[in-house]
């Protein structure tokens, strides 16, 4: 869009995220989603690899424990391979289930349940060598670089830190039986992960957050962005239905509590409804306390015989009053005498003594 109407500085409206939502054009970090992945195998690993490594070490000890009493031939070591790959394949079983529900997770917490095509479409843009160069060497391009090699420098630091940490279980590992070696390999394995998991994470929220940041400035509107989607807004035929649908329902619910109030109601004869409220010793003028046309004026005047409240028919004051006074306000003084006569005629109906205010 333009940015003729100035700086970015009006906060995104719902039209726009819903547009943006539906291109694609959200926080996301992929590196999150693999951080998220790597620490659900390392939770599995620590809640089930002691069986893991118990299972694996059986079926090593079973096919060197059989390699003992005959020599091995060719189809003898296709046969154990076989079998301990079996083995690895049912071990992985549950972690591979824990990393599934551990990215749905963590791709549902950073977009929500979203599927968009739009990043889907082949774009000539994408592939041409140009543009391709122009990202490359854009500040965004440079900006991502600089933050992977970065990246690359910490979690290079901490896998180092972390093997530094067992070099002292590494170097004993020669001198293990099978059982011993599979349990000190595994609690090697495990620390290590876990330090390089742990590290990822923390650097992947880091630009998950940065993200979230870059996309919220993306989509701030300029002056001139705000009053195109207002245009936009009023000529589409379906804001303005909800508009109205909105207004109605909003006017619906105050009538309610509005017209039982009324001493009585001007109608036209079945098109308008003005509710009116007089008190003479509390207010210098009649006021309209509701009004409305159509739908809204046939409830005003169910709720006024619901209440006991007349309803006159004074076709010429209702078109005024319905075009002059808004709800709540006085009734101008051109109109005073005729709405003193209607209010004469209700209080002379109902037996009550006319106020001396309206009678004048």
């Amino acid at each position: 869009m333009s940015d003729s109407g100035g700086d970015k500085k009006h906060s995104a409206s719902e039209r726009k995220r819903r547009q943006a939502r539906e291109k694609g054009q959200i926080a996301k970090s992929q590196d999150l989603t693999s951080a998220t992945l790597l620490l659900a195998a390392i939770g599995a690993l620590y809640a089930i690899g002691g069986n893991m490594a118990a299972y694996l070490s059986g079926g090593i000890e079973q096919a060197l424990g059989e390699t003992k009493l005959a020599p091995m031939t060719n189809q003898d070591a296709t046969q154990y391979m076989l079998q301990i790959s079996q083995r690895l394949a049912m071990a992985a079983v549950p972690m591979m289930i824990l990393m599934f529900i551990g990215g749905v997770l963590i791709n549902v917490f950073q977009s929500g349940l979203l599927l968009s095509t739009d990043k889907l479409m082949p774009k000539l843009s994408n592939i041409s060598p140009m543009s391709g160069a122009k990202r490359i060497l854009s500040l965004q391009g440079v900006m991502r670089l600089v933050f992977g090699m970065f990246k690359v420098g910490i979690i290079g630091g901490i896998a180092y830190l972390a093997l530094r940490a067992h070099h002292g279980d590494v170097i004993s590992m020669a001198s293990l039986s099978v059982p011993q070696l599979a349990k000190s390999m595994f609690d090697t394995l495990f620390g290590v992960s876990l330090w390089i998991g742990v590290g990822l994470f923390v650097l992947a929220l880091l630009e998950y957050v940065y993200q979230w940041w870059k996309t919220e400035q993306d989509l701030m509107m300029t002056d001139q962005e705000v009053r195109d989607e207002m245009k936009d807004t009023e000529a589409d035929p379906q804001v303005a239905a909800r508009r109205r649908q909105v207004a109605r329902q909003l006017a619906m619910g105050q009538l309610g509590s509005e017209v039982p109030k009324a001493d009585v109601v001007a109608s036209n004869p079945t098109e308008l409804a003005i509710a009116i409220k007089y008190d003479p010793l509390t207010m210098p003028a009649p006021i309209v306390v509701a009004k409305g046309a159509g739908m809204i004026a046939q409830r005003i005047r169910r709720l006024a015989l619901e209440n006991g409240i007349p309803v006159v028919e004074r076709k010429e004051l209702a078109q005024a009053l319905y075009k002059l006074v808004d709800v709540g306000q006085e009734v101008p003084a051109e109109q005073y005498q005729a709405v003193a006569e209607i209010l004469r005629y209700v209080y002379q109906m109902q037996g009550k003594k006319v106020p001396q205010a309206t009678a004048a």
